[in-house]
């Protein structure tokens, strides 16, 4: 009986492993991304290990691919509160693994973007950092956005990256590895640092 059960293991194992079965699970998850997301580009595809909420508010461009752990939030709603959220990744961008991008306003990615590990991007925070909002745990308090965030094209991302609310970063930017990104910086910058500061203009 044993040698039986092993060999159905090892004939599973390879069957799962196998490219066409790989091949055939990720043609399943796209056509389940061209119908739920507001736009699915060409070539594009999401990773079998992810969580998505609410793709209809996102949009992706051609050519995006992630590596597993990828996590798309549009929060539509929150403790009674109503938003309209927006996420819209460009064309050529590529995300490594456990790559966190969180909106309740709108966060744009442009083209050609590289993404390392660990990434977290987000429009928003719970509360406000009132007196108010501090009466409250902190998983009671209303989400709020300062602005969107922008990350123009051509942008590197390092490794452990935060951006955070109401931050443009400028096309061709270089951002450090664990960068705390929580203000705007132009066009050919290279940043870094808890808060991020310029090290140079390229």
């Amino acid at each position: 009986m044993n040698f039986f059960k092993k060999h159905i293991v090892n004939f599973l194992f390879d069957v799962l492993n196998s490219n066409a079965y790989k091949i055939h699970q990720q043609n399943k998850l796209n056509e389940w991304a061209k119908k739920s997301f507001k736009k699915f580009g060409a070539n594009s595809a999401i990773p079998e290990d992810h969580w998505i909420k609410n793709p209809k508010y996102i949009s992706i461009g051609k050519n995006f691919s992630s590596l597993y752990h990828l996590r798309l939030e549009a929060w539509d709603r929150f403790q009674g509160e109503i938003f309209t959220p927006e996420i819209i990744i460009g064309d050529n961008v590529i995300c490594n693994s456990d790559v966190h991008i969180g909106a309740i306003n709108k966060i744009v990615i442009g083209n050609n973007v590289l993404m390392a590990s660990r990434i977290y991007i987000s429009d928003h925070s719970h509360g406000t950092i009132t007196a108010e909002d501090l009466e409250k745990v902190p998983d009671m308090r209303p989400l709020y956005s300062k602005g969107p965030v922008i990350i123009e094209d051509n942008v590197w991302i390092g490794e452990g990256v935060c951006i955070l609310p109401g931050v443009t970063i400028g096309k061709n930017s270089i951002i450090g590895a664990n960068a705390v990104v929580n203000k705007s910086f132009p066009e050919n910058s290279v940043i870094a640092g808890i808060p991020a500061r310029l090290i140079k203009t390229l």
